[in-house]
């Protein structure tokens, strides 16, 4: 019983900061070639930004995408990028809940999230330890 608290006061210390704060939870991934599998991470944008996803095209194809934050005031613009030599056109597709910008459109509660992790985790430390 006191391994569970001592996990349960450990997720507190370590998830409480970023509950209180008004960081907005992204995924964030590098400029990448659409044909490669990004691996997301997750990453916390400021309050004066937003999630967003970015779509590269050379000329009618898409071929570049990207995660992560950027400033509201650059949401649905346009810009030029240099990748490896050659020039893209970038448009950011914004939002502004937590994991909206995930590739399959979900967007996870993180409290949720949190409390399935805890049930699972102390559910297994029960089984484990009767």
């Amino acid at each position: 019983m006191l391994k569970i608290l001592h996990i349960a006061g450990l997720w507190l210390y370590f998830l409480l900061p970023s509950v209180l704060c008004d960081n907005l939870p992204c995924f964030y991934s590098p400029m990448l070639e659409k044909d490669k599998t990004p691996e997301f991470v997750v990453t916390e944008c400021p309050p004066s930004k937003v999630c967003f996803k970015a779509d590269g095209r050379y000329g009618n194809h898409s071929v570049l995408s990207a995660r992560g934050c950027v400033a509201k005031k650059d949401c649905s613009q346009k810009q030029k990028v240099h990748f490896k030599g050659t020039t893209y056109t970038v448009s950011y597709s914004c939002c502004d809940q937590p994991y909206c910008n995930s590739c399959l459109n979900i967007a996870l509660e993180p409290l949720c999230l949190t409390l399935t992790l805890v049930t699972v985790h102390s559910l297994a430390c029960i089984f484990l330890y009767y």
